[in-house]
């Protein structure tokens, strides 16, 4: 029991992440009916930077504010210069853009850094803390859980509640109305490209020192698992790209304890094929009216 209660919890943990991450993948699937195939690459370049600053400056809160800023603004500069001229008639165009774009980063990163890991220094205690003599959350889980929990609410307000996420939503369901009605639809396009890029960098943040270090392919699983959970959830669901992280995250934990680490990258294919075969728009998928 003690065993099933901390893979549980270790399992929430990771799901939180994977989470953050596919609502990235979601908020650019909402804005520009594309599929990141960078988003992994992307979020290590901000994460990279972060790991400059912290290194000149021994601080890992300004390193941390810099991976989001510099994720943001990468978001935004891969929107405005390359798939702004990109041609979307075939949905494959942008995947291939996007791939090479996954090329080209981790080339440069390669470059510049390296390719050895490169140690990740987590900002609170990774020890778990005993209720009761089980072990279950660790200090650095309870900042990850409030850290995702505070962006997937501050994102659910924007967009429910602001002007500014109305216009985003209108700009991506009816862009040629938006245009009409004065809505800048090329700017609110921008705008998703980067807050997905900023929610992004900060999953990597979170996720990387819970790995073997940085590294130009460090989050290369990570966006299969994400992927993953934003297909379960629904690419066109927010609540279901958070729920489909909880269950990769679980999902993977217990594989990992009961059966073998090795078998992970099993189940979570083997999780992807069921949904894509018995619900392919995901669970939480809007049921489409039937016509006769």
């Amino acid at each position: 029991m003690d065993r099933f209660v901390f893979l549980t919890v270790d399992g929430l943990s990771r799901g939180a992440v994977y989470a953050a991450f596919a609502l990235a993948l979601v908020l650019i699937w909402r804005a520009a009916r594309v599929v990141n195939f960078a988003q992994g690459a992307m979020a290590v370049a901000a994460a990279y930077v972060a790991y400059t600053v912290s290194a000149q400056t021994g601080s890992y809160w300004l390193g941390f504010v810099v991976a989001i800023v510099a994720g943001l603004l990468l978001g935004a500069l891969v929107d405005r210069v390359v798939m702004r001229f990109v041609d979307h008639t075939s949905p494959l165009n942008p995947v291939i853009v996007a791939l090479g774009l996954v090329l080209l980063i981790q080339a440069v990163l390669g470059m510049v850094y390296g390719s050895e890991f490169r140690p990740a220094e987590a900002p609170f205690s990774r020890s778990a803390l005993s209720v009761g003599g089980v072990a279950v959350l660790s200090p650095y889980d309870l900042f990850v859980f409030a850290t995702i929990g505070v962006v997937v609410c501050g994102l659910a307000w924007m967009f429910a509640r602001t002007p500014v996420g109305l216009r985003m939503r209108a700009a991506a369901f009816a862009p040629e109305v938006s245009r009409l009605l004065g809505v800048n639809v090329g700017g609110m396009l921008t705008l998703g490209w980067a807050l997905a890029s900023g929610v992004g960098a900060l999953a990597a943040m979170l996720v990387i020192p819970t790995e073997l270090g940085l590294h130009p392919h460090a989050m290369d699983l990570v966006f299969v698992s994400a992927f993953t959970a934003a297909v379960v959830g629904g690419l066109d669901s927010p609540p279901g790209a958070v729920v489909g992280g909880l269950v990769v995250g679980l999902l993977l934990s217990y594989v990992s304890g009961y059966a073998g680490s090795d078998l992970t990258p099993m189940a979570v294919l083997v999780l992807l094929l069921a949904v894509l075969l018995v619900r392919p728009g995901g669970l939480f998928a809007p049921v489409a009216a039937r016509r006769v």
